[in-house]
């Protein structure tokens, strides 16, 4: 029998797959409490202005609302950003920030719900990219962001196998605002073959809703066509 889904926190729910997510997971019968920078587009009914690369602060707010909605069954983590250029030409506070966000402000989410989680015996869904298995000039630090995350899932899932669920999720460039505003050698080509966040987030349901015993612990989503898989 398939899981409910519970209390589900999103971060960079508003948006993108985040957005696709939240979408997903209320269609299922689960309860979307998104976090991000900017919540003016979506509903504000369980929605939360937060800044995930300032840590403690989150912290703060995802402890806040586990005991606010008497706790959480998953977080997802689908918070990113990316700046690409050469490392000599990216000033340091983009650099850092794109870490901050991407891999601190994951692991400072997954650090706070960790006591409700383990309550429920919950499941946490990290995002990764495929970004995180191979390497592209330009993007040292959405490079780093990524391994880093896709290490830190594995760590937690040995850490904490048999109390929690950890799934990483390894999608490929998706057909989303994300490559907005960079420069032309920086966006998709009009050949680039770029997934529908929709269906990514159909298989992170998939994922949240495996029973107890059952867990995906990485799931690569890609065309079928990737040039970088394997």
């Amino acid at each position: 029998m398939p899981r409910p889904l519970g209390n589900v926190l999103i971060t960079g729910g508003a948006s993108g797959l985040g957005a696709a997510v939240a979408a997903a997971v209320r269609a299922a019968g689960g309860r979307p409490i998104v976090l991000d920078l900017d919540i003016s587009r979506i509903s504000p009914d369980d929605a939360y202005t937060a800044d995930v690369s300032d840590t403690r602060a989150t912290e703060e707010l995802v402890a806040r609302l586990a005991e606010q909605y008497g706790g959480l069954d998953a977080v997802v983590t689908a918070a990113g950003i990316d700046r690409p250029a050469p490392l000599g030409s990216l000033p340091g506070a983009d650099w850092e920030r794109i870490v901050a966000v991407n891999l601190l402000g994951t692991v400072a989410v997954v650090r706070a719900a960790l006591p409700a989680l383990l309550e429920a015996h919950g499941r946490v869904i990290t995002i990764a990219s495929s970004l995180a298995l191979r390497a592209l000039g330009d993007a040292t630090a959405y490079c780093a962001s990524k391994f880093g995350v896709l290490g830190f899932s594995r760590s937690l899932a040995a850490e904490t196998k048999g109390s929690l669920g950890v799934t990483t999720v390894i999608p490929a460039g998706m057909d989303t605002r994300f490559f907005d505003g960079r420069d032309e050698q920086y966006r998709p080509g009009s050949d680039a073959r770029l997934i529908d966040a929709a269906e990514v987030a159909e298989a992170i349901v998939f994922a949240l809703t495996r029973p107890a015993g059952v867990e995906l612990r990485e799931l690569v989503i890609c065309p079928e066509e990737e040039p970088s898989w394997p």
